[in-house]
């Protein structure tokens, strides 16, 4: 069984329909990415799935359960966990205060502080500055916290929004390397990404969208090498 199945998603704003019977499945272990252009409905997806905006029809189906009627702050405590668009950190809080802000809906005290130690191995930059206040970090540390918040609530699957946004090179190669050991640590990752080639690089399969439908999908190694994919999303 998929870990997480959609079926059928049609989602509107107003009177403009987002997304068109959108059908797809992530696997556990996989990384799977969605690439489109900007307005494609890739956010809209994630959205939708994490209870953020209601669909018109169509299922979300997280390890068999339905979660098209369920609220957003309940979805969390079952395992998944969203890096939204734009970092959305605490951006008065420090670092450290941040963290314990993702671990919300755990209760052991122990636990917490052993995923905050596993937090700062993965994430050395975050434990060097656990006392600075998040909002004067760089673009990538605030990523990184980001992606560390999430972690905290020791998610089965970890959906994030545009990780690379606005980073500079060096650091959208660091965010992949991470995003790669959190896959291979044993989470499942749905991946939204514009940038398509690094995106393709680190995962298992992939969903091309076109405003609001799913235009093509496969494996994401044949994804790169396809002449339509190259020429409409890795500048080739």
């Amino acid at each position: 069984m998929a870990m997480l199945k959609i079926e059928d998603l049609n989602v509107y704003y107003g009177v403009i329909q987002a997304l068109k019977g959108i059908s797809f499945e992530v696997n556990e272990g996989e990384v799977i990415a969605l690439i489109g252009a900007n307005g494609a409905g890739k956010t809209t997806i994630l959205h939708t799935i994490t209870g953020l905006i209601g669909a018109k029809s169509g299922h979300v189906l997280f390890e068999g359960k339905d979660l098209t009627k369920t609220p957003a702050h309940k979805i969390v405590t079952m395992g998944m966990a969203h890096v939204p668009e734009g970092r959305r950190i605490f951006s008065e809080l420090t670092v450290y205060e941040n963290l314990k802000m993702g671990a919300y809906t755990r209760k052991d005290k122990g636990e917490i502080e052993s995923t905050l130690n596993k937090i700062y191995n993965r994430f050395p930059r975050l434990r060097e500055r656990k006392n600075q206040i998040a909002g004067t970090l760089s673009g990538g540390e605030q990523q990184m916290l980001a992606m560390g918040r999430a972690l905290m609530s020791q998610p089965r699957i970890i959906l994030m929004d545009e990780p690379s946004m606005g980073l500079s090179p060096l650091f959208v190669s660091e965010i992949f390397d991470i995003i790669r050991e959190i896959s291979e640590s044993g989470t499942t990752v749905l991946l939204v990404e514009q940038n398509a080639k690094k995106a393709l690089s680190i995962a298992t399969r992939a969903y091309v969208l076109e405003t609001g439908k799913i235009v093509l999908e496969g494996k994401a190694s044949e994804l790169l090498n396809d002449d339509s994919v190259k020429k409409a999303y890795l500048g080739e």
